[in-house]
């Protein structure tokens, strides 16, 4: 047997391979590539007064169709002890429509959280959903957005600190917070997935203290619900984007009228990997690329839903 050989064992079938991926060859890349400048043209013709596009939804799709093509730049690797090569194409690192560079930003991201910040303690992830009526609103104003985003936490950490009797005021608590602007049906749903410690944690004599959020059952979780229906529909009035009446009246609204707080989930504290599993959901892309076809004939797009209705 040769050194080389004896170095480099050919892989099992277990064994990871490098294969270069064709971007050019999906359905994704085939319909921005026909008709992006089609898109482009037409929109900005049908809105003369100003642009409706923004730059960075351009600049991330152009910049798309140069993700994985070696014509746009690659690396070399090579391996000094055999002389075998072979070319690693840029990437874009967008974070729009690109299905490669979000996935590989959703499990870096995914796995940086539970091997460096989050600590071996249960942890629960809260679901906040608003009505269509605020949606729109929210959309299009960022600060606005933020500002309920707060409203949701407060309320959150009061129910955790009413969970929590023995910790002392200077307790906290923590988390990350993804902000979702789409649904599984490809359509505009701004929703909040908060994955929050079960819990609060206090720096005390001994170290580092954590108090477990033992009580949260479906009653108080109705109740949070409550304070943030309550609370953001007086910050809608407040910013003059309802008046006094219609906000009254989605107050009285059944089941919820619209909003919605899930605490369904809750990781246990030896559990990392459904821990790093609940990260990944949170960190996905808008959509899967591989439910996606592209009929080139027929000028049409076709995506799979998850849950078909």
């Amino acid at each position: 047997m040769s050194v080389c050989a004896a170095l480099h064992p050919k892989p099992t079938p277990a064994t990871s391979v490098y294969q270069r991926r064709r971007p050019e060859r999906t359905a994704t890349y085939q319909a921005v590539q026909h008709h992006l400048e089609t898109w482009l043209s037409n929109t900005r013709e049908s809105n003369p007064d100003y642009d409706p596009i923004p730059q960075h939804v351009e600049r991330d799709l152009r910049k798309f169709l140069e993700c994985g093509i070696l014509a746009h730049g690659f690396a070399r690797a090579r391996c000094d002890e055999c002389g075998d090569d072979f070319l690693i194409a840029y990437s874009c690192k967008g974070r729009g429509v690109c299905p490669s560079c979000n996935t590989k930003r959703m499990v870096e991201t995914a796995a940086h959280l539970v091997e460096h910040l989050y600590p071996q303690v249960p942890v629960r992830q809260w679901v906040i959903t608003l009505p269509k009526r605020l949606r729109y609103f929210l959309l299009q104003d960022t600060e606005l957005t933020g500002r309920v985003l707060q409203v949701g936490l407060r309320v959150i950490e009061r129910s955790l600190r009413e969970q929590c009797p023995d910790a002392s005021p200077a307790a906290r608590y923590g988390g990350v917070t993804y902000i979702h602007r789409f649904g599984s049906a490809l359509n505009a749903h701004l929703h909040f997935h908060s994955c929050m410690i079960d819990g609060l944690s206090a720096q005390t004599e001994e170290g580092l203290q954590f108090y477990e959020a033992t009580g949260l059952s479906g009653e108080v979780i109705q109740q949070a619900q409550e304070k943030i229906r309550k609370r953001v529909l007086r910050l809608f009035v407040r910013r003059g984007l309802l008046s006094s009446d219609d906000a009254q009246q989605m107050q009285s609204w059944q089941n919820g009228g619209g909003f919605s707080l899930n605490a369904e989930v809750r990781i246990e504290a030896a559990d990392r990997h459904g821990l790093e599993r609940l990260f990944r959901y949170c960190a996905r892309p808008i959509f899967a690329g591989e439910r996606l076809n592209w009929l080139e004939k027929e000028e049409m797009l076709i995506y799979r839903m998850p849950n078909p209705r």
